[in-house]
């Protein structure tokens, strides 16, 4: 993090839940700390049986940016993801998984329609915009489709990758959201709860670089019907959820938002520069007329 970055408080708030990922973790987390926001990483060890718990804890030895905490057992995604909100202090909270599918530079293209145009949540699609992506699992992407669909009836949304795992929240909008599902079941509750909030959801395309389970993927059979479950309950059954109101944010901030509804930027370097600008102009001594 740069100087004039390292005085501001975190912009971002990156939940990365861990289930013996030992491979990746590592490596995922470099990649995110090479993101050049003032940004800060809330790492969930879900109980892993491999090494995975130690690669965290001797990265946050290092950079007081990454935080650990611990479950003694593995409890499930949903859980740990859970434990990662309600410790997040950034103005807006993304989920980053720990294997290296989604590429954490393009946290950009998600925080734009936050910060400029009031977005309260942003999903980054899979299936939408002309980014890469890694061809296979034809009937992983058929159940994926099923399940937005169910998703979009039941919420009124009209999403086109409810299962995605990047999704960015204003913070105080997802520490209100009481999750209940402990394993992967929290996708559709979190994408009913916010449609029953009443927020403001955008959504961007994104790259994808999939594994496939003998790479490692975790998602099952029995998770896709678990999600149907989910999508009826979390989706049909309760009433209108009450919306948190936006708090003021830093002053550095607020003049990024109004500078990105002012000018073009295509990058992620075009954003860092924008934010830097207005990160020193903050810095500058005011002088008396």
């Amino acid at each position: 993090m740069t100087q004039t970055f390292a005085d501001l408080p975190p912009l971002l708030s990156v939940v990365i839940p861990c289930y013996n990922e030992e491979k990746t973790v590592g490596d995922l987390i470099r990649r995110v700390l090479a993101v050049k926001l003032p940004l800060e990483i809330v790492a969930v060890d879900d109980g892993s049986s491999d090494r995975s718990r130690e690669t965290l804890q001797a990265i946050a030895a290092r950079d007081n940016r990454v935080k650990v905490f611990c479950h003694e057992r593995n409890r499930g995604k949903g859980a740990a993801l859970a434990t990662g909100f309600k410790q997040a202090v950034g103005v807006f909270v993304i989920v980053q998984d720990a294997d290296l599918e989604y590429d954490p530079r393009e946290f950009f293209r998600l925080l734009e329609p936050a910060l400029a145009r009031d977005a309260d949540v942003v999903y980054g699609s899979r299936f939408q915009g002309q980014a890469a992506h890694r061809v296979l699992l034809y009937w992983h992407s058929v159940g994926n489709w099923l399940l937005t669909a169910c998703s979009n009836m039941a919420s009124g949304l009209n999403l086109t990758d409810m299962e995605t795992c990047y999704k960015l929240f204003r913070r105080e909008i997802v520490q209100a959201i009481e999750l209940r599902e402990q394993r992967f079941g929290v996708e559709p509750e979190v994408t009913a709860k916010v449609a029953r909030m009443g927020c403001r959801v955008y959504e961007v395309g994104i790259s994808y670089d999939g594994r496939s389970y003998e790479e490692g993927k975790k998602i099952g059979l029995q998770d896709a019907f678990r999600a149907l479950y989910c999508v009826l309950r979390y989706g049909l059954l309760g009433g209108r959820l009450p919306k948190p109101a936006r708090p003021p944010m830093h002053p550095v901030y607020r003049e990024l938002a109004r500078r990105l509804t002012e000018v073009e930027w295509d990058d992620s370097r075009a954003f860092t520069t924008l934010l830097t600008e207005c990160a020193a102009a903050n810095m500058k001594p005011q002088t008396n007329a």
